[in-house]
Order: C-alpha cells, then structure tokens, then sequence
C-alpha cells in the first residue's frame, strides 16, 4: 500500500485533469513517467483505469469508484498534515502541567498568562499537588511536565532549577522584639513555631537543615497551605517559616516582619522537570524556555 501512494497521487491528478500532459505540467513529471506510473496502478490493481482517446482521457466505471475513495483519503491525508502542522506552529494541542498552589499563585502565574496570550490554541491543564504528588503525575503521564520546590530526587526525571529561593521566619506585632537583631537557633527552637505539614517538600528541606543542627522539630501548629502560615504569624500565633519571596506583599506592608537569624537558612530553588525517557511535545518545551531560557537545552556528549 505504501508503495502505490504515489501512484494513487499521480492518478488523482490526471484524474482532475483528465489529461496525462497536463498531469505531468502539474506533478513536474514527463508525460512518460506518468503513463508508466498509472500502467503499473492497473497492473497492480488488475483494472483499467481510463479510457485512452484523442482528446485526453476519461474515468472508467471502476476508475471513477476508485477515484472517489482516493479523493477522500489524500483529503484525509492532508487533513492529518494540516493537524500536525497546528501542533508544530501551536496553533492547537495540550500543555499539562504539575504544580502546587502557592507556586502557582506566587510565581507560575504571569508565565501562564504569557504563554496563553502567544498560544490561545493551546489548552492548558494544570494538577495541583505536592512535590511527591507532582512528581506521580509525571511518571504517571498525565503530567507533561511539573513545577516545584527543589530538591527532587528522582532518576526518572529530568530536573532543572528555575528560580532561588529563600526560606525565612515571620512573625507579627507580638513578637516583633525579635526583629531587633539576629537571633541564634536555640533562642528560635524555644518560640511557637508554624510549618507547613509534614508532606511539603520545603517543610522538610528546613526540617532536615535543622536536624543536621542537632535541632528536632516540634511545630505548635502544621498548616496545609503557605497562606494559611502568614495568616496565623499575623494574628500573633507564633513564628511562621514561609518563602520569602511568597510573602513580600505581607512584609512590605508591614502586616509581618522578618525574623532575622545568626544562621540564616540555606538558600533552595524551584524547579521544572519531566521524563528523561519523554521527549517533550512542542508546546512544553516551549514553556519550558519561557520560565527558564535556558531549560532543557541539548546535552553535549
């Protein structure tokens, strides 16, 4: 069947024009080619074709059936062509995308305003979840590509930092006396503490840190959200470990302030990642440039 595509190309062709030469002007074929080309589609076929006159040629009655499916699956074949042209221009297609809430809120969105306004025609899925959770969506496929808070460990994944970040404690009027100068850990370990649970990454980046200090940590109250930690620092119910840039809107209006620290925490970064073993679809890799231009570049062997 592949073989004969050409064939039936060239035969509905002459077919249109009804005339071998005037196939051969549009095709940019000899006239000979295209004689030889519908003599081996009868051959193969064991049917004439045409009807040979002196004015040109003419369908015979099995040409003419054979003329109307070849009319409709070249149109199916160029409709597929056209399909896959709208996904290579981004004129159409499906970006999914893994994401926890405050990252979404606090940074992804201007990228994913940016990137609808280029591509409208590109629907855009996005799955809320945890570090563990976005990264089950991706092994899983039915995430294209994530975006969370770093580290990730995975041998699966394709991981690259997008964005520096930096943990922070916060507090509201009642402990403001704690902004006055950097404190030590152990004076810190004594306050009422707010984290986020136990399954946030960024939790366990800063509870992992604190161990190595020889620290274990005992939070007064495990939040599920980061919005909900800067609510319960400002109506003074303890020292809230948030992401500072995540919070600069509530520090810059003087609703919190920063607790400073002699040992201030190490500095992470946010991430996006996908499958090594997935090539990216156009439109993720696409977005993948747009948050970090230099993301997913080919490696040099």
């Amino acid at each position: 069947m592949i073989g004969k595509l050409d064939y039936y190309r060239i035969f509905n062709i002459v077919s249109q024009n009804k005339s071998f030469s005037k196939a051969a002007e549009e095709l940019f074929m000899t006239q000979s080619a295209v004689s030889q080309a519908i003599l081996k589609l009868e051959k193969e076929l064991a049917t004439p074709l045409f009807h040979r006159t002196p004015k040109g040629v003419i369908l015979t009655d099995e040409g003419q059936v054979l003329y109307e499916y070849v009319q409709s699956a070249l149109g199916i074949l160029h409709a597929g062509e056209d399909k896959l042209l709208e996904f290579k221009h981004l004129t159409t297609g499906q970006l999914r995308i893994g994401v926890g809430d405050t990252i979404s809120r606090y940074f992804l969105l201007p990228y994913l305003e940016m990137f609808h306004l280029k591509y409208p025609g590109v629907r855009l899925k996005v799955l809320n979840g945890t570090t563990s959770e976005i990264r089950d969506f991706i092994r899983a496929g039915e995430a294209d590509v994530g975006v969370c808070n770093l580290p990730l460990r995975d041998e699966q994944l394709q991981v690259q930092p997008c964005k520096q970040i930096h943990d922070i404690f916060v507090c509201g009027e009642k402990y403001k006396n704690l902004t006055k100068k950097p404190i030590a850990l152990p004076q810190l370990m004594k306050m009422p503490l707010i984290f986020l649970g136990k399954k946030a990454n960024s939790r366990n980046y800063v509870e992992q840190y604190l161990k190595e200090q020889g620290y274990h940590l005992t939070p007064e109250f495990e939040l599920g959200s980061h919005d909900l930690l800067l609510q319960f620092a400002q109506i003074n119910l303890g020292i809230a470990c948030v992401t500072k840039e995540f919070a600069l809107e509530y520090l810059e209006k003087g609703l919190l302030y920063e607790v400073p620290l002699q040992q201030p925490l190490p500095k992470r970064s946010i991430g996006i990642c996908h499958l090594k073993s997935v090539p990216l679809s156009r439109a993720a890799q696409k977005f993948s440039e747009l948050i970090n231009p230099t993301a997913f570049l080919p490696h040099r062997q």
